[in-house]
């Protein structure tokens, strides 16, 4: 049986430490009822209580039982402590003091002056335990009486029973037959025994030979009905009812009387509590458990009631985080799909062949005429400006909104003008004979004009225009501008392709860099929340090992375990959208996304994953696309909300669980209850509404949503920023839409 108590260690730590987590008063009545029953729970002894009210003959009946005058008796109320009464080789009695002196004496005369009201009937401060021990053989098979203050007599006493009998494996509760069952005793028996799982009980009226026997007639049936009204969970075969005569019982023992013993119902009770000890006694757990469940149950609801709060106020701010994350997240998405659309463009406009292609036969006239360095800056640069402008904007874009890293300028210069130096002039007349021939020598100057200049420039259109490496052998003699036009079209050549080789790597390195510009990171939680996350867990940690260590015990509960929260990083997390660790194949889209929800739902964080390419199947977005989905979606509520708190220096950070978000108040539409009809002010407030953004009273959602974003950007207070006066103004009409919006949403 030992070891049956050692078993219930655990499940005692556990009441002790979720007593801890709700900080209970010491002196509070949940906190006194946990230390109780844990006491109780690990007490090897069996214990059985005699309750009552003062003068019912307590004492009396427990000295009856024992067979001399152990416990002190008068005829006022006299028992001013809980008295233990243990097996003993001899009668002696043991006080402890509340400062920790043990008082120690033979037989039980000390009991006078330590555990009996005073004159003004108050129990002693100074006493904290009273312990008798009494050579009696039922007390020797481990079993212990508790003789308690009577109650209805004070407040203080009525506090000190109630504790106890959550401490009593069996009660017996002392009825008077002449006045049976009075209001406070049948509230007593709800409040005390009946609602703490206490059901273990046994009545037994005395006072009954004082009665005539007409009365004890009536007396007898009303006894009945109180005893079968109270389910008591006894032993079968058992009744919850006896007669006992204390008084006489006692005078029987004391003169060792046995047949008025027997008449007194002294003796049959003795042999019903023997039997009923004896077939309780040795699976008491289940007398006890049932105690234990009623209180774990108040402890669990005090729990909850700490918990779900914490609950709402983290998950309403990890939804705000996440809000906040996932715009962002958005954000950097368009920004650097259309980053690298531009950049793609910039790539593939400085590949060698689209260079040749488009450049190369303006470019040699241009050298020809002596005008490459006009040509230069009003084609090839102008062109160039136009991409590189069209790549930085993207990173612009990304600092204002995300005040990372400042972006560089995307620099690509031009290799040095090309130089070419002629050949010696023919000497052959046959050459001079051709049209627009003429013998010049040194530097390309002289090709200016005339018509050997137009022969050169014809030249070159000429020769680009068709393939020289499948020329016929017969044209390796060539015309003398045609050997000048060779060497300008080679000359660009080497020009460009210099040009796209260094265009190319400042471009590649440009691109790395901007992994500081699109990106964004998510900052430390404020200590506040990382408390409450801590509180919070240890919390739900306390609720889920009570719940354990009930389920071992066979008590069942309503309540669910609480799922474990992650532990919170305070480590700045970067979240960038640059598609270099992860390629992921179509085929496992499905499998990722689901993966992402999976950590989505264990971190508490949501972060969305960032699309290395479009698909195969579809092209790549235009710049101008992808820049208008983006100013597009800027314009949205969210984002709207998002850049003014991100302007503002230090946004008012609002917490409370009623707060939420225009997404979250739109969001969480469907899932609300029925809505309540509205008063007079809630209807002109919506009126007033759809005024503010100048539609009918039975526009749709739609409509309101659509009138809002154009609202917004007529209003937007971006659109003021050199305007004060206008900005002023425009904030206050944003505050007014935004306003109605709100309502609108939600009614």
């Amino acid at each position: 049986m030992q070891q049956q108590y050692e078993g219930y260690k655990k499940l005692v730590d556990s009441l002790k430490s979720a007593s801890a987590l709700l900080n209970l008063d010491h002196k509070s009545q949940l906190h006194q009822d946990i230390i109780t029953i844990c006491n109780h729970l690990v007490n090897p002894s069996f214990r059985i209580a005699v309750f009552g009210p003062f003068n019912h003959g307590k004492s009396t009946l427990l000295n009856a039982m024992l067979g001399n005058r152990t416990l002190p008796i008068d005829l006022i109320p006299t028992t001013g402590a809980s008295i233990t009464v243990n097996y003993g080789s001899d009668v002696r009695t043991r006080i402890m003091l509340v400062d920790g002196t043990e008082i120690y004496r033979n037989g039980t005369e000390i009991l006078q002056q330590f555990a009996i009201l005073d004159g003004n009937r108050q129990m002693r401060k100074d006493v904290a335990s009273v312990e008798v021990f009494c050579p009696h053989p039922f007390l020797e098979t481990g079993v212990e009486f508790l003789d308690l203050p009577g109650t209805n007599d004070r407040d203080e006493q009525d506090n000190l029973v109630r504790e106890q009998l959550l401490s009593a494996d069996l009660v017996i509760q002392l009825l008077d037959a002449r006045k049976l069952m009075t209001l406070g005793e049948r509230e007593n028996l709800r409040d005390w025994l009946l609602d703490r799982g206490i059901k273990t009980v046994i009545f037994v009226a005395n006072f009954l030979n004082l009665l005539e026997p007409d009365e004890q007639k009536q007396v007898q049936n009303r006894l009945l009905f109180v005893a079968e009204s109270f389910r008591a969970e006894l032993p079968p075969g058992f009744s919850n009812l006896y007669r006992v005569d204390a008084l006489p019982a006692l005078r029987a023992r004391l003169k060792g009387d046995v047949a008025a013993a027997n008449s007194s119902g002294l003796a049959a009770f003795e042999t019903a509590l023997q039997n009923i000890v004896g077939i309780l006694q040795p699976n008491s757990g289940s007398v006890r458990l049932p105690r234990v469940e009623a209180i774990a149950s108040q402890i669990q609801h005090s729990l909850k009631a700490k918990i779900d709060p914490i609950v709402i106020e983290l998950k309403f701010f990890d939804n705000k985080q996440n809000s906040k994350i996932e715009i962002k997240q958005k954000a950097a998405n368009l920004i650097y799909k259309g980053f690298t659309t531009s950049v793609g463009e910039l790539r593939d406009w400085l590949a060698l062949p689209k260079l040749l292609t488009k450049y190369q036969a303006d470019a040699a006239v241009a050298l020809a005429e002596n005008n490459f360095k006009a040509w230069q800056t009003n084609t090839l640069k102008k062109d160039l400006t136009q991409l590189q402008l069209a790549a930085i904007k993207w990173l612009y874009q990304a600092y204002e909104f995300f005040q990372e890293e400042r972006p560089q300028d995307l620099l690509i210069p031009f290799p040095h003008q090309p130089q070419v130096i002629l050949p010696p002039k023919p000497s052959s007349t046959d050459d001079l004979s051709e049209p627009g021939s003429i013998a010049v020598g040194g530097g390309i100057g002289w090709l200016l004009g005339g018509p050997v200049g137009a022969a050169v420039v014809g030249s070159i259109s000429y020769l680009l225009n068709k393939n020289i490496q499948k020329q016929d052998e017969q044209l390796a003699k060539e015309s003398y501008h045609q050997d000048v036009a060779k060497l300008c079209i080679t000359a660009i050549e080497d020009y460009l392709s210099n040009f796209s080789k260094q265009g190319l790597s400042i471009l590649n390195e440009y691109e790395q860099k901007s992994d500081k510009v699109i990106c964004f990171e998510v900052s430390q939680e404020p200590v506040e929340f990382t408390n409450k996350r801590e509180n919070l867990q240890q919390l739900q940690n306390g609720f889920n090992q009570l719940l354990r260590e009930l389920e071992k015990v066979k008590i069942l509960s309503n309540h669910q375990p609480y799922k474990e929260i992650p532990k919170y990083s305070n480590t700045k997390i970067k979240y960038s959208p640059q598609p270099k660790r992860v390629k992921i194949s179509p085929e496992k889209d499905s499998d990722v996304k689901q993966q992402q929800e999976n950590t989505a739902k264990n971190t508490g964080t949501r972060v969305e994953s960032v699309s290395t390419s479009p698909p195969k199947a579809s092209p790549s977005p235009r710049p101008e696309e992808v820049e208008a989905k983006f100013r597009d979606w800027e314009l949205n509520e969210e984002i709207a909300q998002m850049k003014a708190e991100m302007r503002s220096s230090k946004a008012c950070r609002q917490t409370s669980p009623g707060f939420k978000t225009g997404k979250q108040q739109h969001t969480t539409q469907s899932n609300k209850a029925p809505t309540q009809p509205k008063t007079q002010t809630e209807k002109d407030k919506i009126t007033r509404a759809y005024s503010i953004l100048g539609l009918p009273a039975n526009a749709s959602l739609a409509e309101v949503k659509q009138a809002y974003r154009t609202l917004v950007k007529k209003w937007h207070p971006d659109l003021f920023v050199n305007q004060p006066q206008l900005q002023k103004q425009a904030q206050e009409k944003m505050h007014l839409v935004n306003e109605a919006y709100t309502i609108l949403s939600e009614k």
